[in-house]
């Protein structure tokens, strides 16, 4: 498949991420966020705007067993690690579901994980079934090839973002708010905010930044609105549409900035 959309500061490429990110060269990304599919379409339901609905998000969302599951983790991580330079780090973001697998794994490939934080949602959904905790966050895992690699993070940026104290690894950030979604919907739309926080502790402008499951496309708008390069991948074409549709925006914005 040929590159779904491309202009001067970033590339949309449709298809699996495996066989798209052969496509890129090896230690060519500075930085990658992954928000993978955490496999949850279960025909369960959740409350959304106070209303009862089915947690189901698409055929790309459904468990295939544990095994299974975990031989599409080790692949896709994989395929990032060729990417991904040596002096670089990914930020993967899960819940309880995915998350543990995903770090036994790069664990496993001799990962150093340099840290774990916990983005918290003061307004997340309620527990519809009264029989556990309600869940209010999702885990991000930080970390690099080996510990001997020294990896960017932009200490003095991230102390004035947070008034003048170090920030921690508790992010309070509501969910995403609807002025972001003006553009189209999507399922598991991540906040501006959280992106903005990954890309400018762990990146520099002009950096590559490697999106392997694109979805709405904040990953691509918090690296044009911060000058960093972007790289994205889907399978589906919907959803690669939205995200064109927020870059271009994002580029205009920028354009009237200047």
């Amino acid at each position: 498949m040929a590159i779904f959309k491309e202009k001067s500061n970033f590339k949309l490429y449709k298809g699996d991420c495996n066989r798209q990110l052969m496509k890129l060269n090896e230690k060519s990304v500075d930085l990658i966020f992954a928000d993978p599919p955490y496999l949850l379409s279960n025909d369960g339901i959740t409350c959304s705007n106070g209303r009862m609905v089915s947690v189901n998000k698409g055929e790309w969302d459904k468990s295939n067993g544990f095994k299974e599951d975990v031989k599409f983790h080790k692949k896709w991580l994989k395929s990032c690690d060729r990417v991904l330079k040596d002096e670089g780090s990914i930020w993967i973001s899960g819940t309880y579901h995915c998350i543990h697998q995903i770090t036994y794994i790069l664990l496993e490939m001799g990962y150093y994980i340099i840290n774990e934080v916990s983005w918290f949602k003061p307004n997340a959904a309620p527990n519809m079934g009264c029989r556990c905790f309600t869940a209010s966050h999702e885990t991000l895992i930080w970390a690099k090839k080996t510990k001997k690699f020294r990896h960017t993070f932009n200490y003095e940026l991230m102390k004035e973002m947070n008034d003048g104290k170090q920030m921690r690894s508790m992010w309070l950030i509501p969910t995403t708010p609807k002025k972001e979604k003006m553009h189209g919907k999507h399922p598991t739309q991540k906040p501006l905010e959280v992106l903005k926080r990954v890309i400018l502790s762990s990146s520099n402008e002009g950096d590559v930044i490697l999106d392997p499951f694109v979805g709405s496309g904040t990953t691509g708008v918090a690296a044009l609105m911060n000058n960093r390069r972007f790289i994205g991948i889907d399978k589906e074409k919907e959803f690669l549409e939205l995200t064109y549709r927020r870059l271009t925006d994002e580029e205009i914005n920028n354009g009237n900035k200047k």
